[in-house]
């Protein structure tokens, strides 16, 4: 489930009044979350890309910074931690969830050399350490 004030947080990400600043680790998130309560986890993949490549070109960002294997991966994350236990918003979820909110935490899946090179970049690569649960 989603509260009121996360469906309001993607409703404001998507018309694009949150500021790069703002949008950090934990934001990244809330808005998987979000989409995966609404969509599931193929869908929610989608929608991330689109949302954050809109969001880096509403922002005059570079979109080479956008990176496949990251977000795919913590899509993937997320939706294993919400198949663990069900929560009725983001911040029950993410106390429930606290492995996440470590943003080096993929470094336990991937390699730097993997998961930092122009490949991981463009298409999702599969863990070469250790695997995300599905």
């Amino acid at each position: 489930m989603t509260s009121e004030s996360d469906r309001n947080f993607k409703v404001a990400f998507e018309k694009g009044e949150i500021l790069p600043p703002d949008f950090d680790h934990e934001a990244h998130l809330r808005l998987a979350y979000v989409y995966l309560v609404e969509s599931g986890s193929e869908l929610a993949q989608q929608r991330m890309r689109q949302s954050l490549l809109a969001f880096l070109t509403a922002n005059n960002l570079p979109t080479a910074k956008f990176h496949e294997t990251i977000t795919s991966a913590w899509v993937l994350a997320v939706s294993h931690f919400m198949n663990r236990s069900a929560s009725s918003s983001f911040k029950e979820f993410a106390s429930n969830s606290q492995p996440l909110l470590d943003s080096k935490v993929m470094l336990t899946h991937y390699s730097p050399e993997v998961l930092f090179s122009a490949e991981a970049r463009e298409r999702y690569l599969e863990p070469d350490l250790e695997a995300i649960p599905h």
